[in-house]
């Protein structure tokens, strides 16, 4: 009977034994799952992938940024004229060979008197200036016509006159951007070329003028050439066609260009 009853304790023990590890069993599966569940459960988020500098092309690399210093031409306005004293380079009408050939003298003494700011004298004056000019050409090697080079050399040794300038291959924009800006512009030209009805015999071979502005339809002039030259009108189109330096064996193989102060 004792016995029996140590044998009953020990089935009892053995089944309490396995009864407390099937519940804690149950409790980790229990909880396992519910984490299981609850990761199952979460969103999963990716983070974006970085840029990275060096995934950057080589032809993105070598497009050139802007440089702030550029800046377009500015807007011309539609018309514009300077103040420009006149004078004719033959002051009292002789036209002999001497006053046949001082346009670029008349044309440089309207300009000098306009950055003087002061009018043009009276005529006796003026053609003494003129025959003065001749004088001192001829006395340092210079021809009967000259080149606008020539006639800044002759504007900075005689008159101290430096800031004449020479710009070649001039376009008709050029010109007006050079009024525009308070310059005095001088050029030369075929004369037989241009469209003047005060001009003798066809106009002479070559001619200068002091361009003081600009319209809708062409260049304002100063053009020694005539008594009517003060404020004479050329159209654009026969103006341009008939710019040419002085060259001694063909006009028409001068260059385009302007003697601007």
């Amino acid at each position: 009977m004792k016995k029996h009853t140590q044998k009953s304790s020990g089935i009892f023990v053995l089944l309490g034994f396995i009864a407390a590890v099937m519940i804690a069993t149950g409790t980790v599966w229990s909880v396992l799952n519910t984490q299981l569940n609850t990761i199952s459960s979460t969103p999963i988020t990716l983070a974006a992938p970085t840029a990275s500098t060096e995934t950057v092309s080589t032809a993105t690399k070598n497009v050139a940024s802007p440089s702030p210093t550029t800046s377009l031409t500015p807007l011309l306005p539609d018309s514009f004229q300077l103040s420009i004293p006149f004078t004719v380079q033959a002051p009292f009408a002789v036209w002999d060979a001497l006053h046949e050939d001082t346009c670029e003298e008349a044309s440089f003494l309207m300009v000098k008197y306009s950055l003087d700011g002061t009018p043009i004298p009276p005529k006796d004056q003026v053609d003494t200036q003129l025959k003065t000019m001749v004088d001192w050409e001829t006395q340092h090697g210079y021809g009967g016509s000259i080149t606008l080079s020539q006639l800044q050399d002759i504007a900075a040794q005689e008159y101290g006159i430096t800031t004449g300038q020479v710009t070649k291959n001039i376009t008709i924009d050029d010109i007006k951007q050079q009024i525009t800006a308070g310059h005095s512009v001088i050029l030369g030209m075929a004369g037989k070329l241009l469209d003047n009805p005060y001009f003798s015999n066809g106009g002479p071979n070559y001619h200068a003028l002091v361009v003081t502005g600009y319209d809708a339809t062409g260049f304002i002039t100063n053009d020694p050439g005539s008594r009517q030259g003060e404020n004479f009108h050329y159209t654009y189109t026969n103006f341009y066609n008939a710019i040419h330096d002085w060259d001694a064996t063909n006009i028409l193989n001068g260059s385009k260009d302007m003697l601007v102060f």
